[in-house]
């Protein structure tokens, strides 16, 4: 009997290893009847990692993204999963106990299935409290190995881990080559080896194609005996993200596996809209080079789920690398020259750092240390004199046990800062906090939402969540938005001239319009000369309150705000004569003035 292969399309890590952003919530509850039309999907990635907190900086709420992508999926018998960051959870920083408990339970009331529990120094006390909670919550608990390939991560390690973590309550194992430099032979003994002893635990590969590896990867974990593969689609597939499925399902279908059919109809329905999505505003934030693959990644062994972010960072960077090149008199670099100077200095520091596994937040810290250098260098300076707390918490051992041995002189750097090291559970140093996120509600007036799911945001994005509920966030997205518009306006692409009325709807797509409720001559002010000017943008109105007048020919009519508000525009001078219904001004609804 054919062994079958079944596929999880990975929709979330499309977008992350691409660029900034995912898609709105109307354009999730689109793509998702359309990807259960595909027929090919046992499995989606629907949330998890940095996505609810990307909803939030442009001023969505992901709890709401989350239910509406997971609830056709729920409907139709697709199992959801999301990603985990063990002690971090959503982010990038330790979260505390109770605020990592709740999080199960309000992703499971939202429809996910499946927890991927993963750290990126794949030390269990990171990872087994989460199994407990996550399986007490009513969610599958998959505990995720983090595979890179150095002197310290070898196929007894990956083993040895396995049986922890099976041993500590996990339902599923995930292999998860977040770099795609695993080597396929390596990853084919690993699979063999636990399935061998644990027949009956599931196991799933997450392997991105940016080196190149992961197709072969693939092809050798289903021979081992894995059990589902991650797969991603066009207009997002390759480069830096995954293989695409329709590759994956010819060749594990002649190597005689069974395999699902693609409904390829809705795969190019799929396709477009996923389309339409970067041409409305994704693609703004997405870096053509992400699409490439490239060998440079098997040195350095950065994931591709954190490219996006380094080319943005690679290029603030660069400028003030150059001037202190040119200041010394040396060369200075082109982008692309600094991309490879970068890649090396990951790749010779790495193991000075204790070679955590290259995945978040231990990539970000040891790229940032790597691109301080590069700094440091075009500075004079000595290599490691500007790394930040977050970095030293990790050599230090409050994010748990580093797998390889630091460096004799960082530990050195160390004592000289006067700095201890920790070797207890990471999880001490973060104590209980969501007494504090409730009585902060309270104060604010705030609902903790359904299942408690706003209480939990908050507490897991506290800044993020506040800048969302003051509208800051949404504001400071549009702005984004309208200087990259504008910036691929002059470079020459195919985005027309912006209008002030464009610019406008931009910048607040939810403003309305004052319309004129008479015909008549428009008044600031109860003034009759020409020197009364509009209120100026950012004026605040109570509903009820006159924002103008219309001199018409049966008296003044005074024109009220409809809503507590404020101006965002005003579209009449003094003087002018408007028709019935014309926009005299657009108004943002405040809570309050």
């Amino acid at each position: 009997m054919k062994k079958e292969i079944r596929f999880s399309l990975v929709y979330r890590d499309m977008w992350q290893s691409s660029g900034k952003y995912v898609p709105r919530k109307d354009q999730l509850q689109k793509i998702a009847p359309v990807i259960i039309d595909m027929g090919c999907f046992a499995r989606v990635k629907t949330n998890g990692g940095a996505m609810e907190q990307v909803n939030l900086l442009y001023g969505e709420n992901p709890n709401q993204a989350v239910r509406t992508f997971c609830k056709p999926f729920n409907e139709a018998g697709i199992q959801t999963h999301m990603l985990d960051r063990g002690l971090n959870a959503l982010r990038m920083n330790p979260v505390p106990a109770d605020v990592r408990e709740l999080m199960y339970k309000v992703k499971k009331a939202q429809g996910t299935d499946i927890t991927r529990i993963f750290c990126g120094l794949n030390d269990p006390r990171n990872i087994i409290p989460s199994i407990g909670w996550a399986k007490k919550a009513g969610m599958i608990a998959q505990a995720t190995m983090c595979l890179t390939y150095s002197k310290v991560h070898t196929r007894e390690y990956y083993i040895n881990l396995a049986e922890q973590l099976i041993e500590g309550g996990a339902e599923e194992i995930c292999i998860k080559d977040m770099a795609g430099i695993g080597r396929p032979a390596m990853i084919g003994d690993i699979v063999r080896a636990i399935k061998e002893k644990h027949p009956d635990i599931l196991i799933q590969y997450h392997g991105h194609s940016g080196p190149g590896f992961s197709v072969a990867s693939m092809l050798e974990f289903a021979k081992a005996g894995g059990d589902i593969i991650d797969v991603a689609m066009e207009p997002l597939s390759w480069g830096m993200v995954h293989p695409d499925v329709i590759t994956i399902q010819a060749m594990l279908r002649d190597a005689g596996f069974l395999v699902p059919d693609i409904n390829m109809k809705a795969y190019m329905e799929a396709r477009s809209l996923t389309q339409s999505f970067i041409d409305d505003f994704l693609g703004y934030w997405i870096d053509p080079r992400n699409s490439k693959m490239t060998s440079l990644l098997v040195g350095c062994g950065l994931p591709g789920g954190m490219m996006g972010s380094l080319m943005a960072d690679l290029k603030g960077m660069h400028a003030a690398i150059n001037s202190n090149l040119k200041k010394r008199g040396e060369k200075e670099l082109s982008e692309d020259e600094l991309l490879v100077e970068l890649f090396e200095e990951v790749q010779r520091i790495w193991p000075m750092l204790g070679t955590p596994c290259l995945v978040t937040p231990f990539s970000q810290y040891v790229k940032n240390a790597a691109l301080m250098n590069l700094y440091s260098r075009s500075m004079g300076e000595p290599a490691f004199t500007r790394m930040d707390p977050a970095m030293w918490g990790m050599i230090l051992g409050k994010a748990g046990k580093l797998p390889g041995t630091l460096a004799p002189e960082i530990v050195k750097l160390a004592e000289e800062k006067g700095f201890e090291f920790y070797t207890d559970d990471p999880q001490k140093l973060y104590p209980n906090a969501l007494p504090h996120f409730i009585e902060e509600m309270q104060k604010l007036g705030w609902e903790r939402g359904e299942d408690d799911e706003e209480l939990f945001e908050f507490a897991m994005h506290e800044k993020q969540y506040r800048e969302y509920k003051s509208g800051q966030a949404k504001e400071q997205f549009n702005k984004d938005l309208l200087e990259r518009i504008e910036k691929a306006a002059q470079g020459g692409s195919q985005v027309t001239f912006l209008s002030a009325a464009d610019k406008r709807a931009i910048l607040h797509p939810n403003a309305e319009p004052l319309q004129a409720t008479h015909s008549g001559k428009v008044l600031w002010e109860l003034d009759f000369n020409s020197e009364s000017e509009p209120p100026v943008v950012g004026k605040q109105f109570s509903e009820g309150e006159v924002v103008c007048y219309l001199q018409t020919p049966h008296g003044i009519e005074p024109q009220t705000a409809f809503m507590n508000c404020r101006v965002v525009s005003t579209e009449a001078s003094q003087g002018t004569m408007v028709a019935k219904n014309t926009p005299l001004a657009y108004l943002e609804k405040t809570d309050k003035n």
